[in-house]
């Protein structure tokens, strides 16, 4: 990659965007400058300051073919070819394209999103009066031209008419660039146009603003670094609006079906298609793109028999390589895979998005089913696929810098799963987990808090007012959510400190009714209630209890702190068969040997939901 710096006047910025010499690639967002922002921008260059560089990219890159779109408030022909596009300073290109040129009539938004049309004027005499006050002579007015007061039902000056605007002295700024001299000729006082051509007009020809011109050996990836670090004013780029941009450019799919392909649309119909799948909301755009990009590049490892094939990766500079010939080959299998993952996850008893431990997980997962086919469903592979899964929920590994695990996952997963190797993926070697963090699992932002429910519901557990099993159609009939077994005024008048009142120890998931009985009173009063209601004994209540790994004895005795360390027993033991190893016992009479808030920051960066209770 290559770049120069040349400067360039801003009159023949203005020539460029509106001949479209300059146009914008079409994965940049929309026009979004408020009025006010404007208006500064245009005291800025009346006043000669400078506004920062702007950064182009030379067309005619064979690796970057980003489709171009006008830039707004500016009619092309279609197929207007550019010379540049515009990856930093849209938005002030912009503004200085509307308000500057043609009519001067820009569409933008007042400070509180309210859309609406605006035109640029400088009160003349007021800008010669003093240099300071060039931020009070540059005015904003209505894009009919009648400044309104009264909530608009007085009008308090006209200028709806270009010829008044000489007459009350202000000089429309669309004009700076264009046909300002006539204009200048019809003023009552000639001097006064004449001084204000010297201060402001004639300087303003020679208004220069820097750019970056990137050259044509700069490739995807460099354009989407550098765009990132030079955009910070606006949102971030990803690599969806990136390939957006270049697959719409992709010639031999426009010559077979006479149209550009748009990836967003095709997003789109992806998101329709799994519609009834809850849990799917949580995949983003990206991570399809991530997943398909491992398949891509899982397959041109398999296919090199050299000694050094290309690396199976899901990383961005990798998915920026995707061609669409690329995407079209894995786009229907891994959607389907998707829906797979969904009902892979139904069987674990995680139904809705929010239940999701990691949504990164189903990244890895999709693309190991599109790997493995219909041998995913086989007994001994869905087994150990489900250990694979919960080693990764558990062992809290798909909370950061997961790309280089995803790519170790497909790698070695379908080999492990299928026996055709009995080296244990990374995944399962790195996953570990204490007692300990028992203690500090307290809310569903954490991934193994909310994989601890469903390991939960998974191991049968019953409602115990209705003796439903907690399953899908229940799950939402109900109302199930996550609540505490001990309620929490209980514990408060009890001593019962957060740590282990908020502990998953003291979580379980019932029904919105069986959460209403129990209320804030001592378990021992709420069992009786429960017993009452529902017209169940005590030995059945208890067996319900037990689904639930929840002590019963302890319960009817109101033991908190036995009720707590046999419970906390019996989930080490529940995630020791889910990651098929043994979990670390380093609890001395109930206290963690650890800060157990340690975890609770990392923990906030995970999921945003909080927990409901």
């Amino acid at each position: 990659m290559g770049f120069l710096t040349p400067m360039y006047e801003l009159g023949e910025y203005l020539d460029w965007t509106r001949s479209g010499e300059i146009q914008l690639p079409d994965f940049q967002r929309g026009y979004k400058w408020e009025d006010e922002r404007i208006r500064q921008l245009l005291v800025t260059v009346l006043r000669g300051h400078p506004l920062g560089a702007v950064m182009l990219l030379k067309t005619g890159n064979a690796q970057v073919r980003f489709k171009p779109r006008p830039i707004e408030g500016v009619d092309l022909p279609p197929g207007t070819a550019a010379k540049f596009l515009l990856l930093d300073g849209q938005q002030r290109l912009t503004s200085l394209t509307q308000a500057l040129s043609g009519d001067g009539l820009v569409a933008t938004k007042d400070s509180r999103g309210k859309l609406l049309d605006r035109r640029y004027l400088v009160h003349m005499e007021t800008a010669l009066s003093d240099q300071n006050r060039v931020d009070e002579a540059v005015v904003s007015i209505p894009g009919d031209g009648v400044i309104r007061t009264n909530i608009g039902q007085e009008v308090a000056l006209e200028l709806s008419d270009k010829d008044k605007h000489p007459h009350h002295g202000y000089f429309p700024l669309h004009l700076l660039y264009g046909d300002y001299m006539s204009w200048i000729l019809d003023l009552d006082d000639p001097t006064l146009g004449k001084e204000f051509h010297k201060r402001f007009i004639k300087p303003a020809a020679t208004y220069d603003i820097p750019a970056i011109v990137l050259d044509e050996n700069t490739d995807k990836a460099a354009v989407a670094t550098v765009f990132e670090k030079v955009n910070i004013g606006g949102l971030p780029l990803n690599v969806f609006e990136l390939l957006t941009a270049v697959f719409a450019g992709d010639a031999g799919y426009y010559e077979r079906t006479g149209a550009d392909f748009r990836l967003n649309d095709d997003w789109k119909e992806s998101q329709l298609k799994w519609s009834a799948y809850p849990v799917l909301a949580a995949v983003e755009n990206t991570d399809f793109l991530q997943a398909l990009t491992m398949l891509a590049t899982r397959k041109r490892h398999l296919a090199d028999s050299s000694d050094r094939p290309p690396a199976i990766s899901a990383k961005r500079e990798d998915v920026l390589k995707l061609t669409l010939e690329d995407y079209l080959e894995w786009r229907d299998p891994l959607r389907e895979a998707f829906i797979w993952s969904a009902t892979f996850l139904a069987d674990r008893h995680i139904f809705a998005r929010r239940d999701v431990p990691y949504p990164k997980q189903l990244v890895p997962l999709a693309a190991i089913k599109v790997a493995l086919g219909k041998g995913a469903d086989l007994n001994s592979v869905s087994q150990r696929l489900v250990r694979w899964y919960w080693c990764g929920v558990l062992g809290e590994l798909y909370g950061s810098t997961i790309e280089t695990r995803f790519a170790r996952d497909i790698e070695a997963v379908p080999a492990w799963a299928t026996g055709a190797t009995e080296a244990a993926p990374r995944t399962i070697q790195d996953a570990s987990f204490t007692e300990s963090r028992l203690h500090s699992l307290r809310t569903r932002n954490a991934a193994a808090y909310k994989g601890l429910a469903a390991l939960i519901l998974d191991g049968g557990a019953r409602d115990w007012m209705e003796d439903k099993a907690l399953d899908k159609v229940q799950y939402v009939d109900l109302a199930v959510d996550i609540h505490h077994v001990f309620p929490q005024k209980w514990c408060n008048d009890n001593g019962v400190d957060d740590e282990h009142r908020e502990s998953i120890v003291n979580k379980t998931t019932i029904s919105a009714r069986t959460n209403r009985v129990i209320g804030g009173a001592a378990p021992s009063a709420y069992l009786a209630v429960i017993e009452n209601r529902a017209q169940i004994s005590t030995d059945g209540l208890d067996h319900l209890l037990d689904t639930h790994f929840v002590p019963a004895a302890r319960l009817r005795n109101d033991d908190f702190d036995g009720y707590f360390r046999e419970r906390r027993e019996s989930l080490c033991r529940l995630v020791e068969s889910a990651i098929g190893k043994p979990v670390q016992r380093d609890i001395d009479e109930g206290h963690a040997e650890e800060d157990s808030s340690s975890f609770e920051v990392e923990d906030l960066v995970e999921d945003p939901v909080s927990q409901i209770d």
